[in-house]
């Protein structure tokens, strides 16, 4: 008989199915432990029963349990039918287990089957691209006989080759009505907190136990969006404020001012990098995971990419007029100030609204530097949106990214008016940062952390938080 089960105790599932149906990557997406078992596209990879923890607030609520693949289950039925009659479908597993069988030819089975009797129920993972073949029909009679609670789980749905339509129908001839969609690769939105909830029905006397872990789930997820959009926010801000003076010396010079220029490219490049790397932990990902060949704008590429005239061209007839505007009216305040006294360009900056770009409050600078013949390097705003575009991006699909998945991530622009109207709306507050090159947090420098950063720093994290409502990913590694 099955161990009388504590409140407290956590809830055991054994996760179960035939060979290569994605059990392991299953469980990695449901914990979030990428490292958790071996995903191969081998066969039987898994050949012992591995236990995994769900834990929330220091305490273990579901305990996984990932089992073999089932390699003959038409013997082992056939086998469990010929025992006494007498005897219950559980007592006929358990007299298998007692047998010198299960130390043998049914060795692999006997791990699965004494799991399931020792768990509370079970997570049943089905490859939809598999024909119903008799095999499976002897899977699914098998399973029933331990007499715990089964939830199907339909995987590689997104296949062209998927037969989920038969698998449902075969489920349902034995009792098992309710089937949860569940990429591993890359869930659909939803699927996980469908899965619990599906559960909860199955087992109502550990109801409680599976709302908590809902809320949690709604917990972490709300906590990622957040910690996410200010991530990208804080790139952005920092990205915004990178100011580096040119000198006539250097200006007159090709090679020093080619240096220049690619000394500051690469620590746009290496901001963008450490955004990105930290974008993927927050989500449970390894570094590698964001593909230095399919992200060029992660890659060695991007340096060039991300400066490439037809890739900021492509960014322009997407931001529109607006973006436009605003970049020439910086250029306007540049030579407005040249020859003119600080207190009548100041007056003529608020005429035009220099704010709106460069930021009035650096004039006194910009007077100095047109004074002395000192240039400026800075991003064009198409840059600026080009990056905000891509982070987050990148966040959308990182939510709906399987932690199984072993193909690289790709992104893809997908313009609609209310993405182009959220992205316009992140290039107003960020001009303000164009006044504080003391903003920008650079590598192995102690961090800005002013009152007014922050307060631009919480403002745009709402709007970023906005885009990542608008904007869906068109393309993700399966």
């Amino acid at each position: 008989m099955a161990e009388r089960k504590k409140a407290g105790d956590p809830i055991n599932i054994a996760v179960v199915g035939h060979t290569n149906a994605g059990k392991t990557s299953l469980l990695r997406t449901l914990t979030r432990q990428v490292r958790f078992g071996q995903v191969s596209d081998r066969p039987g990879t898994t050949r012992h029963v591995e236990a995994i923890d769900l834990d929330i607030a220091g305490q273990t609520l579901l305990r996984y349990f990932d089992t073999p693949g089932l390699e003959d289950s038409v013997a082992l039925q056939y086998h469990l039918k010929q025992m006494p009659e007498t005897l219950t479908p559980p007592d006929r597993v358990r007299a298998l287990l007692d047998g010198p069988e299960a130390r043998g030819v049914f060795e692999q089975e006997a791990k699965v089957l004494r799991q399931m009797l020792t768990s509370d129920a079970a997570i049943y993972v089905i490859d939809c691209r598999e024909p119903l073949l008799p095999k499976y029909r002897s899977e699914i009679e098998v399973l029933n006989t331990c007499a715990r609670p089964i939830m199907p789980v339909l995987n590689f749905v997104r296949s062209e080759h998927c037969r989920e339509p038969e698998w449902r129908e075969l489920l349902a001839a034995y009792g098992l009505h309710a089937a949860v969609l569940f990429e591993a690769v890359a869930p659909f939105v939803g699927a996980e907190r469908q899965l619990y909830e599906d559960l909860s029905v199955l087992m109502r006397q550990r109801k409680a136990t599976l709302q908590t872990v809902l809320l949690d789930l709604d917990r972490q997820a709300g906590e990622r969006r957040a910690a996410s959009a200010q991530r990208v926010v804080d790139t952005l801000i920092s990205a915004a404020a990178m100011r580096r003076e040119v000198s006539p010396e250097t200006l007159a010079d090709a090679q020093a001012k080619e240096a220049l220029v690619t000394a500051f490219r690469a620590e746009l490049v290496g901001s963008v990098r450490r955004c990105v790397h930290d974008l993927l932990q927050m989500h449970g990902f390894e570094r590698d995971d964001a593909s230095l060949e399919v992200l060029p704008w992660t890659s060695d590429r991007w340096a060039s990419d991300l400066f490439n005239p037809e890739t900021l061209a492509t960014v322009g007839r997407l931001l529109g007029r607006g973006a436009a505007a605003g970049a020439a009216v910086g250029f306007t305040l540049d030579l407005a100030l040249a020859g003119m006294s600080l207190g009548a360009a100041t007056a003529l900056g608020a005429a035009i609204g220099g704010a709106v770009s460069q930021g009035w409050g650096q004039a006194p600078r910009m007077l100095r530097n047109k004074i002395m013949g000192i240039e400026e390097l800075t991003l064009d705003n198409s840059v600026l949106v080009l990056l905000a575009d891509h982070l987050t991006h990148l966040c959308q699909v990182l939510q709906a990214r399987g932690h199984a998945a072993q193909d690289t991530i790709e992104l893809r622009m997908a313009p609609s008016s209310s993405y182009r109207k959220a992205l316009l709306q992140l290039l107003e507050p960020l001009q303000q940062a164009r006044a504080h090159p003391e903003w920008e947090h650079r590598a192995g420098q102690s961090r800005d952390h002013s009152r007014r950063r922050e307060a631009l720093g919480q403002r745009l994290a709402h709007a970023v938080a906005e885009v990542l409502d608008v904007v869906q990913p068109t393309g993700v590694g399966n």
